[in-house]
């Protein structure tokens, strides 16, 4: 079949998309509209004389274009432009994450009612093919866990850090890249990576969560010295988000962990992406690659058009709602800062044995002076609410110079008993 393609914003991604189509001339797809605001700014000599230009989305909806690809971003004009598309029978494609997490179910039913369909393999992991393995090559397996690198710009940062730069240089390096925002919120604490997770889950573990519902962790508070601790331990540390079912629940979390050196995931650099899934059958798969950039997103759009005009459609993956925990049972890392003096490891060892935690190792490297002492206490398997109790018991101590810093350890969980 023939598609005529309309793209909605003419961005970083936007524009690679049509220089792609306009390069490769994809068989039956063909780019018949390009809607931008102040659309006058946007218009470049290479794109062919017979695209029609356009600051009206009214415009794009009336015309004979029958895919429109939305890579406006956001969730508001974006989801109303989407749903209005499919609602007149127009497929679309997009590569919007925080759409698709919040109301990709609600989309797709739209899609469907309406003879439409509706793509986003975009939305993960940019140019890595992530969303089309599951849906379609790991659509015969029962995947169980999701554990992945979903953020490039904290890939970087953390990965620069690990080389021993500075969060606050390394961010500014990244803003100035391009890879991080002036408000660089939404990738280092971890709602970028959430919203994925999200996108990822529903397709792979079959389940329905609440962006909301999944607890993340910020980056902001890793320093120098916890890539010094976490290298005495075999490990590195980055953003990981992961999810799992295990005894019917469906855990699920997003924040720096450690992570173990012999694992695919430490050896992500720069701004890569990483999704480990593991199949009850089919055992591990690792797909990896550039997550971010133009070009890698825009070469996952173009592959969905592909897909469309070769009248393939996704396979109905069915989800279910689900709720959310995150009392994942873990190894934990523990970086004090203290001012010294006899009695504190003895205090901290009481805090966590109220809660039935026993200490693994204890780490302090020299070189610090007693005002501001760094060390790290790492402790047996335990859930996050019993060491945050355990930590709150600390908090007001004298002895505190910051509060502490807990990470988990990446690792297989504890057996069930």
């Amino acid at each position: 079949m023939s598609i005529k393609v309309a793209i909605l914003g003419f961005g970083t991604v936007g524009s690679s998309v049509a220089r792609i189509l306009c390069d490769l001339k994809p068989q039956g797809v063909e780019l018949t509209h390009i809607f931008n605001r102040s659309v006058a700014r946007k218009r470049a000599e290479w794109v062919p004389s017979t695209v029609t230009w356009t600051e009206s989305f009214d415009e794009v909806l009336a015309s004979d274009a029958n895919v429109i690809v939305e890579l406006v971003g956001g969730l508001d004009p974006a989801g109303e432009w989407v749903r209005r598309a499919l609602e007149a029978g127009k497929s679309a494609v997009t590569g919007n994450k925080k759409l698709i997490a919040q109301h990709g179910v609600e989309l797709d039913r739209i899609a469907r009612a309406h003879g439409a369909s509706l793509f986003y393999g975009a939305a993960v992991a940019g140019g890595i093919p992530v969303i089309p393995g599951l849906q379609h090559g790991l659509a015969g397996d029962q995947v169980t866990r999701l554990e992945g690198i979903l953020n490039g710009t904290c890939n970087y940062i953390l990965s620069r850090m690990e080389e021993g730069a500075q969060f606050a240089d390394v961010l500014k390096d990244a803003q100035s890249l391009g890879y991080a925002e002036a408000n660089p919120s939404e990738d280092v604490d971890g709602y970028d990576a959430r919203a994925k997770l999200v996108i990822l889950s529903r397709i792979a573990l079959r389940a329905d969560l609440a962006v909301e519902d999944i607890p993340v962790r910020t980056i902001t508070s890793i320093a120098a010295i916890d890539f010094e601790y976490a290298g005495e331990l075999s490990c590195t540390i980055r953003q990981i988000s992961r999810a799992e079912t295990r005894g019917g629940a469906l855990l699920a979390t997003v924040g720096p962990m450690l992570v173990p050196k012999n694992s695919p995931l430490a050896w992500s650099r720069g701004t890569e992406n990483m999704v480990l899934v593991g199949g009850k059958y089919g055992g591990d798969v690792v797909f990896s690659g550039h997550g971010a950039g133009g070009h890698p997103t825009a070469v996952a759009v173009v592959s969905d058009l592909i897909t469309l005009a070769h009248g393939s459609g996704n396979i109905d993956l069915p989800s279910r709602k689900a709720e959310v925990s995150g009392e994942f049972l873990l190894r934990h890392y523990i970086r004090f800062v203290v001012k010294d003096r006899p009695g504190i490891v003895g205090e901290i060892a009481g805090a966590l044995a109220g809660e039935q935690i026993n200490i693994h190792a204890l780490f302090q490297r020299p070189g610090f002076g007693k005002d501001s002492l760094p060390f790290v206490v790492t402790v047996e398997p335990c859930t996050n609410s019993a060491l945050k109790r355990a930590l709150a018991k600390i908090s007001s101590a004298e002895w505190l110079a910051e509060p502490p810093l807990d990470l988990q350890i990446l690792e297989p969980e504890e057996p069930l008993k």
